[in-house]
């Protein structure tokens, strides 16, 4: 007896507490990277999910609320990554401050619109304490990775911002450059070893 086709997929019509925040959280990123912010409307988000237009309100009053989430759960991925990253490294600060610098630029190829998002809210001055812990977690990966090469005699002597803040332009403006597509081929082929080999010498020790 021939069986009931059933389709391959469906539009969900309802969520359990929780499921639909996810999903618009999900749903909105897609809508992030394929047409930018402006184009983010808790209502067309409703209708994508096939949910009341009310329904979102329960998670997020407005728009900027979406948006902070947004941010906040992109910090949070980032550290991860990195966190993950760091605990595959070596031990010298060469070794950790290569998958440092390789995994923050995968991040940045794969969430360019995000990363945008993510800076952009942080700098708000009405960004949440949630928000401002999630971005220095990752940056305190950093500056305790320059602290302990400072022990170990690997990074030139100095206040941790002093050192941490080129290293961090360098690596940043780097990754900016490379998902804006502004790197000719040739430059994007061998960019990063020489970007980690720039950055190196910059944090090296002071000739005596």
């Amino acid at each position: 007896m021939a069986g009931t086709l059933m389709p391959m997929h469906t539009r969900p019509s309802s969520y359990h507490h929780g499921d639909l925040r996810a999903a618009l959280l999900t749903r909105a990123e897609e809508t992030l990277r394929e047409k930018g912010p402006a184009a983010l409307s808790l209502r067309e988000l409703a209708r994508d999910l096939g949910v009341s237009h009310a329904a979102p309100s329960r998670h997020f009053r407005d728009k900027q609320a979406l948006l902070d989430a947004l941010a906040l759960t992109g910090f949070e991925r980032l550290a991860v990554a990195l966190e993950g990253a760091h605990g595959r490294a070596g031990a010298s600060f060469a070794q950790r401050l290569d998958v440092i610098v390789r995994a923050y630029v995968d991040f940045a190829l794969e969430n360019a619109a995000l990363l945008d998002l993510m800076y952009s809210i942080k700098h708000d001055p009405e960004a949440s304490e949630a928000l401002r812990a999630a971005a220095e977690r990752w940056s305190a990966l950093l500056v305790s990775g320059i602290e302990e090469g400072q022990r170990q005699g690997e990074v030139r002597e100095g206040p941790l911002e002093r050192v941490g803040v080129p290293v961090f332009a360098v690596l940043h403006g780097y990754a900016g450059l490379v998902t804006a597509g502004m790197l000719p081929p040739e430059a994007a082929e061998h960019g990063l070893d020489e970007v980690i080999a720039f950055a190196l010498r910059g944090c090296a020790p002071d000739a005596v």
